[in-house]
């Protein structure tokens, strides 16, 4: 039977007016709005390892902002997570509300807060990545090979993943990282050293030779990227507890005081947590004297 083009058959997520039978639920693709669903949902904290409300103690701000994150130690967390740690003084002033949930455990939010400084006040953990599913974002290539278990699977995946293919944008965006960006900021301050094994510490006046000033010099993204590979695979079974969601994609929801959603993105590949990577956080702080 052809389905029909607004009918979604599967199983619910924010999709509303099923029409249920024994066999099939075949859904109306009314999509709802993704507020509905995040107040309603409970995740261990990460700072108190408590069941709570994602949402508690959001009332208040203006505008709420919420992160649902790949697996905490994939590229795309890391370094959304910088972004965020980059601009914190302006989003605090921007009177924003930050919620994060990312895929792993206690254990694995406890070191992604260390490293990246993120407050796990605001990270949330979803082992099996149940939220990810019920907001229908990415799940990534599927590819089944029958000998190969479940994380082994997902292992073949990620690697075609990284290939492009299955992951539109991630090689230009990997190219991007070694060859600069003269639309993007510049990324490391010339006074900052870097440590990204197994290169030798870095100083960030190194990429001025490389480029000049004032924007994304020749690899200098490359460099923070090697960073955070270092860190995730030096601290593996952490943050990844569970490998059988490595491909899995994540999505950004802007929220106003009332829940109406004023802008999301849905992850399509690796290395795509953002709809302008040069400036990830344009679409909150385009008009922010301290965005710069």
């Amino acid at each position: 039977m052809a389905a029909h083009p607004n009918l979604c058959i599967g199983k619910a997520s924010v999709y509303a007016n099923a029409v249920c039978s024994s066999d099939w639920m075949i859904l109306v693709r009314c999509p709802m709005n993704p507020y509905t669903l995040l107040a309603e949902t409970q995740r261990l904290r990460v700072s108190d390892g408590r069941q709570a409300p994602i949402l508690e103690g959001c009332k208040t701000a203006d505008r709420l902002l919420v992160l649902i994150l790949p697996q905490l130690g994939d590229f795309d967390s890391l370094e959304y997570a910088w972004w965020l740690q980059r601009y914190a003084q302006p989003l605090q002033d921007a009177k924003l509300a930050i919620r994060a949930v990312g895929i792993g455990d206690q254990a694995s939010g406890k070191q992604f807060c260390a490293y990246t400084g993120f407050s796990p006040d605001w990270l949330f953990v979803d082992p099996m990545a149940e939220l990810h599913q019920q907001l229908d974002l990415y799940a990534g290539l599927s590819f089944r090979i029958p000998v190969l278990s479940a994380a082994q699977n997902a292992w073949f995946n990620l690697l075609l993943m990284c290939a492009g293919i299955g992951s539109p944008g991630t090689l230009s965006e990997v190219l991007r990282g070694y060859r600069g960006d003269r639309n993007a900021p510049q990324l490391i301050g010339d006074d900052e050293v870097i440590q990204a094994a197994p290169l030798p510490p870095l100083k960030g006046s190194a990429f001025s030779r490389a480029g000049g000033k004032g924007f994304q010099r020749p690899f200098e993204l490359a460099t923070l990227r090697l960073r955070n590979m270092s860190e995730a695979l030096g601290h593996w079974k952490t943050y990844v507890p569970n490998a059988r969601y490595l491909t899995q994609r994540g999505g950004t929801f802007l929220f106003d005081r009332d829940g109406t959603l004023l802008y999301e993105h849905r992850d399509r590949g690796i290395l795509g947590f953002a709809a302008n990577m040069s400036d990830p956080l344009a679409f909150l702080l385009a008009e922010h004297p301290g965005h710069t």
